[in-house]
């Protein structure tokens, strides 16, 4: 495992980001890149639950290269497991490269959080890191939906978090507010604070003040496998498929070559047509690089810099056979 060296590297403001699928955990991160003090460097570690990422890419499509903003990602499920090996890894690379005045954690939605405060607590990261405050983003109209509130993870989020942070407040009927309210009294030891945004517009003096989550037992969960594909080559003909299952959930992703030009109009029918738990991409058209972004609310098309390659990943609860034909039968050339 690299290592990083203490003497340069200490007491760095840590957050962990957190959130079920498709609360919005990307938008929050963005709008807080977009509030970093001009003369800092932060680091954004972003874990997904699929083989293929596609977080890094669309978030750096939307930053300047000025931004002094480094990323880094983990792919295959939830960053914690083989003893968070795979998490070090990226995090100790991450600090070296960035030497980071702060650093951000995006776990996947499908992801421990428990865990992932366990490895950032233990004895190596002592003088490291400065854990702060731990939010964790909730859609409260998913409330009313046991696929939500009876998952682990969902309920081990909201457990660990210093802050709840009712997202997508716009969308809201005059009900959900209150709703959320409710859950927290009923499901939680201990009084949270909560807050409500719109459009992701996460404040950045939530970030600051101490974490109050106690790290005790170390607790396991079902391990995924460590994806590869980030590091695999793209074969001759031109795409990488890549599948994962767990959590009740299964993901597919593809990697296209960047000489893959995709038809963009044929393309955004194919993505807003998909009834899927999650999708995230970014793709090169025949109109220029863009980025998709999908929760219940339909699907987000914006226009993006630049990305190395098109990307996409799925996540649902059945996989359909036919979408990759219907992919490649997007392709100009």
């Amino acid at each position: 495992m690299s290592s990083i060296n203490n003497e340069k590297i200490t007491s760095v403001p840590t957050n962990i980001i957190t959130g079920f699928l498709g609360v919005g955990k990307t938008s929050a991160i963005l709008h807080l890149l977009k509030q970093k003090p001009s003369n800092e460097r932060w680091a954004v570690l972003v874990n997904e639950f699929g083989e293929i990422g596609v977080d890094g890419s669309l978030i750096k499509g939307q930053l300047n290269k000025e931004q002094s903003v480094f990323i880094r990602e983990v792919t295959g499920g939830c960053m914690c497991c083989a003893s968070g090996l795979p998490m070090q890894i990226a995090l100790n690379q991450l600090l070296n490269e960035a030497k980071p005045d702060r650093l951000l954690i995006e776990p996947t939605g499908l992801g421990h959080p428990v865990e992932v405060l366990q490895v950032l607590s233990n004895q190596y990261y002592k003088d490291i890191l400065n854990l702060q405050k731990t939010i964790t983003l909730v859609d409260a109209r998913n409330l009313s939906d046991s696929r939500y509130t009876d998952h682990e993870a969902f309920n081990q989020q909201l457990g660990i978090a210093d802050i709840i942070v009712g997202s997508k407040k716009d969308l809201y009927r005059e009900s959900d507010e209150q709703a959320l309210v409710d859950y927290m009294s009923s499901n939680t030891d201990k009084p949270k604070d909560i807050v409500f945004i719109e459009h992701g517009k996460l404040p950045f003096e939530l970030l600051a003040g101490k974490s109050q989550f106690q790290v005790t037992t170390k607790q396991h969960h079902h391990k995924h496998r460590t994806s590869a594909n980030e590091l695999q080559p793209i074969p001759e003909s031109g795409f990488i498929k890549a599948i994962n299952k767990g959590e009740g959930f299964e993901s597919i992703g593809w990697r296209f070559a960047p000489y893959k030009i995709f038809d963009r109009v044929q393309l955004h029918a194919f993505l807003t047509s998909l009834k899927v738990n999650r999708l995230k991409a970014v793709f090169i058209t025949s109109d220029g690089i863009f980025g998709y972004n999908t929760v219940n609310d339909g699907i987000v098309e914006f226009e993006i810099d630049e990305c190395v390659e098109s990307r996409i990943e799925i996540i649902c609860e059945h996989i359909d056979k036919l979408w990759e034909a219907k992919l490649i039968s997007m392709l100009c050339n």
